[in-house]
């Protein structure tokens, strides 16, 4: 169970348990000021938008065209840092990621 370092919206620290297996989405939407995931995770809707610490962003795998697509029409991307936390799937090789969640559109 690898433990996360969340910024969330409001600028407070969480340190986040999360289950192998799941995506970043999950815990997210469960903490206040985190993520919204109007689409429940079916890449559609960039509700789930964070930003990963470019150290951690370069381990992860890439960005399929589907999520880089909406990344891209948010007003906040930022290449290199921006994900959407229902296309990161949670394994024991994330232990210590450090993200934020990104602003509210």
């Amino acid at each position: 169970m690898p433990r996360i370092h969340v910024t969330d919206r409001a600028g407070n620290r969480h340190e986040l348990d999360v289950d192998s297996g799941l995506t970043l989405m999950e815990p997210l939407r469960e903490i206040d000021n985190g993520i919204e995931a109007l689409c429940g995770g079916m890449c559609s809707c960039a509700t789930c938008h964070v930003f990963i610490t470019p150290e951690w962003y370069a381990k992860l795998p890439d960005r399929h065209g589907d999520e880089l697509e909406l990344l891209e029409s948010t007003e906040c991307f930022r290449d290199g840092e921006s994900r959407l936390a229902c296309q990161v799937q949670v394994t024991d090789s994330i232990e210590g990621l450090e993200l934020t969640v990104a602003p509210e559109e």
